[in-house]
């Protein structure tokens, strides 16, 4: 499929979603979410998933309005950790869960300062899980450690995400991140870890993330307009961004270019020559501008009380391919990043076009 049709149908299946049995699958959470798994043309992809949509997977093939798409299909099996339980009963899928192929991802502390309605950022719902039950608040070092030797035992697990709530510290939550990476990494020496976490307001804790043993870094900033971000992050806004500079600028002297990586939303009301203007800022720094449309997530402010609808497939497309370009340009591409979200690829069409 040439590039152009291969973004098109990656941009419409993350908009329009697909009808299709999923065994690995995540519903509430900071987002993207409420997706399945699968592995398309070779490569790993978390769709939405849609009983409305006019994508079907039949037969291990995608297929559009019945017509087959010559893309093959397969949803990724659900794992064989997902059955095993701590010493005290915690199921091992409430403390990290399978993301695309072979990413172990978590979130070690569940909660965030900013959760009140007015400052949660309107497209998270980091505490649905958690009041749902299918998650705990706090996941320690050892109980991580545990469940990622036995998601690379069993599974075949190479890389890890540990994200976090933030806290009221200065450290924003990243101590205890270093903390939860440094037991993985005594565990399972050769799982490649990705960190995000708000920037911290000693940027030193970025050196101690790295010597803990993460190799790369998210510092998610979603928007990098004020108006946007005071709309959409109350609570984050108040974050400068020239904080998010500082942060960035001095991870990537310790991660190194292209270990270093940003979400950029669309869809939050943005101008897209200005996101992609953004973009260009990111990737002169080293910095990757993950672009991931914003997908409407039951639980969020947005979805609950704003009803914001997903962004216009064609504008999704044009700011991939437009950001993918300056990507290709600084020669800087997702996988390879040595973990997380950019590595992974699976929640953006970013890949398709080479970024």
């Amino acid at each position: 499929m040439p590039p152009t049709d291969q973004l098109t149908t990656r941009v419409d299946l993350a908009i329009l979603g697909v009808r299709s049995d999923a065994p690995v699958r995540r519903t509430g959470g900071a987002g993207p979410s409420d997706d399945g798994h699968f592995v398309i043309g070779g490569a790993g992809a978390a769709i939405p998933l849609d009983p409305a949509s006019p994508y079907v997977v039949r037969g291990g093939r995608l297929t559009l309005d019945g017509a087959d798409l010559g893309m093959d299909v397969q949803p990724v099996a659900r794992p064989r950790f997902y059955d095993l339980a701590t010493a005290d009963g915690t199921s091992y899928d409430k403390i990290a869960k399978l993301h695309g192929r072979d990413v172990l991802a978590t979130t070690v502390v569940q909660t965030c300062v900013r959760y009140g309605e007015a400052e949660r950022c309107r497209f998270c719902a980091i505490e649905a899980s958690l009041a749902a039950g299918t998650t705990i608040a706090v996941k320690t070092p050892a109980v991580l450690a545990e469940v990622a030797r036995a998601a690379r035992d069993l599974d075949g697990v190479s890389q890890m995400v540990m994200t976090t709530g933030t806290s009221n510290g200065r450290d924003r939550g990243a101590t205890h991140l270093a903390r939860c990476v440094r037991a993985v990494k005594d565990a399972v020496p050769e799982l490649e870890i990705q960190v995000q976490c708000e920037p911290p307001a000693d940027l030193r804790t970025i050196t101690d993330l790295y010597d803990a043993g993460a190799r790369s870094i998210g510092i998610h900033v979603e928007s990098m307009d004020d108006e946007v971000r005071r709309r959409w992050m109350p609570g984050k806004s108040t974050v400068p961004l020239d904080e998010y500079r500082a942060a960035w600028r001095e991870a990537v002297r310790v991660f190194g270019r292209n270990q270093v990586s940003t979400y950029l939303l669309v869809g939050l009301g943005e101008d897209p020559d200005e996101m992609v203007a953004a973009a260009a800022e990111l990737v002169e720094m080293g910095v990757y501008p993950f672009v991931v449309p914003f997908r409407p997530l039951a639980g969020t402010l947005a979805t609950d009380v704003d009803r914001v609808p997903a962004p216009h497939r064609g504008v999704v497309a044009d700011v991939t391919a437009r950001v993918g370009s300056l990507l290709r340009a600084a020669g800087m591409r997702g996988s390879d990043q040595a973990a997380g979200c950019a590595a992974c690829g699976a929640c953006s069409a970013l890949a398709a076009v080479g970024g």
